[in-house]
């Protein structure tokens, strides 16, 4: 958002913080310990040195193998075999404790890459354990794009999809529905290639599954002709910027509102499709500089809340501050390098704006927070545990530095989500269990029959997959 921890200190030191500052309030402050008790969340390595943690460091495990099989038939084998609890793993990039297991995590990066396409059907396969960004530059390089892409780019195909992980764009859907087809290896080593037409409940279930069904090798995808996106970016007060975001959601293909906590001000994205020649980006955005200056400013001037507003409202831009075009997976997806935990749940449309207003008013009561706070949007689709079956839905995620407390996300924030008829997303920060599970999702116990049938003996299942769907598990 072209600002920068070191513009925020300049105008800072304009403002006076030097002088006016009460040395005694500013040192206990600015000396306050924030990290979380319990980091880094590391387990001693088990004989052999095997150990596992994902990207945030809040999920840990010690388990007795890490296989990473080469082809199907070797994954085939090994599902058969292997000590359970069975877990595959993709990039780590789900908060929630879906992979730990002390059994076995099955890596499947070396099934990845573009197996085969038809540019003009406009389809292809790919392998699923292919990186999303890897999977959008091979696609381009044939002509070829998805219909939309999640913020991060790092995630396997097989862990987007599994987890229902999604773009921002009211008539945009999450990346999951534009599969047609996937191959996937039960818990007893079968494989089977899986269409709607061929197996309709099964198709329906594992486009969304949690790799509770088993490990999927490949999908075959609906794709489109690669294109380039127009983005456009704005600062304004958040009152501002709520006030013309539903007009927004509605008239552009991609829009998000973030909202910095504690600085009175929002950013919204908008993304529209761009025909014209393609000039690349000339502008970009430091995202990591802008949290380094959120975060500087709360440690200097969090206990002083009217200076901490004025010296961001001084340091952030206004109106309109980026315009540039390039290609869609180089606009819509980054790596992030600052790592942080997450807690986010998908909204109706009718409550999605009143409960953000609620969390807003949350996070603003505790000085230490400073994050932003994303609010996207996404279209319905048919798989029986998306978050989006029943209806387009607002999303509103939450976020903490991964060093720092993130209680709060359990007994402040999500108490509102749920309140409002919230769904979680399946791989970040969230208490639910069966019981909340089941009401939330009119075909859980179908999913849940299905997957016992092929997997009565409960091989897949770590203990937080046992507690959504009401099992005991020994692991």
């Amino acid at each position: 958002m072209a600002v920068s921890r070191r513009r925020a200190l300049q105008i800072g030191a304009g403002a006076g913080i030097v002088a006016a500052v009460p040395a005694a309030k500013y040192a206990a402050w600015s000396t306050t310990d924030r990290t979380r008790d319990g980091f880094p969340n590391a387990k001693p390595p088990t004989e052999g040195g095997r150990s596992w943690s994902n990207w945030s460091g809040n999920q840990v495990a010690t388990p007795r193998q890490i296989a990473a099989p080469g082809d199907i038939g070797e994954l085939a084998d090994l599902m058969k075999s292997a000590p359970g609890p069975i877990r595959p793993v993709g990039s780590g990039h789900s908060f929630t404790a879906l992979v730990p297991s002390d059994g076995t995590l099955v890596d499947i990066g070396k099934l990845a890459g573009l197996i085969e396409h038809d540019t003009d059907a406009r389809t292809a396969t790919m392998g699923a354990g292919t990186r999303l960004r890897h999977a959008a530059r091979l696609l381009d390089e044939v002509g070829l794009g998805f219909h939309n892409l999640p913020d991060i780019d790092v995630q396997t195909l097989a862990g987007s999809f599994s987890t229902g992980t999604h773009g921002t764009g009211s008539s945009l859907s999450a990346l999951h529905d534009h599969a047609y087809g996937l191959t996937l290896v039960t818990p007893g080593g079968d494989v089977l290639d899986i269409t709607r037409d061929s197996h309709p409940e099964l198709f329906a279930a594992a486009k969304v599954s949690l790799g509770a069904l088993g490990v999927v090798t490949n999908y075959r995808l609906h794709l489109r002709d690669s294109y380039a996106l127009r983005r456009r970016m704005w600062v304004d007060p958040v009152d501002e910027v709520l006030e013309r975001a539903e007009e927004r959601f509605r008239t552009h293909r991609n829009y998000e509102v973030y909202f910095v906590p504690n600085a009175l001000l929002a950013a919204d994205i908008a993304h529209d499709e761009h025909t014209s020649e393609v000039q690349g980006i000339v502008a970009e955005e430091d995202g990591n500089e802008m949290l380094e200056a959120l975060e500087t400013v709360r440690d200097h001037l969090g206990w002083w809340p009217w200076l901490r507003r004025n010296v961001l409202a001084a340091a952030f831009p206004r109106g309109q501050i980026e315009d540039v075009n390039e290609v869609y997976w180089k606009m819509l997806s980054t790596t992030r390098p600052h790592r942080f935990n997450e807690i986010e749940y998908h909204l109706p449309i009718e409550t999605g704006f009143k409960a953000f207003r609620e969390v807003a008013r949350i996070l603003e009561s505790n000085p230490a927070n400073y994050y932003p706070v994303e609010i996207r949007r996404t279209a319905q689709d048919d798989a029986w545990l998306s978050p989006f079956n029943d209806a387009e839905r607002m999303s509103i995620a939450v976020h903490a530095a991964h060093r720092e407390e993130y209680g709060y996300f359990f007994t402040e924030i999500e108490p509102v989500f749920r309140k409002h008829g919230g769904r979680p997303h399946w791989g970040k920060l969230h208490s639910l269990g069966y019981e909340e599970l089941h009401a939330l999702y009119p075909q859980f116990d179908e999913f849940n029959e299905l997957r016992r049938d092929l997997d009565p003996e409960g091989k897949m299942l770590n203990p937080h997959l046992a507690k959504l769907f009401g099992e005991t598990t020994h692991a």
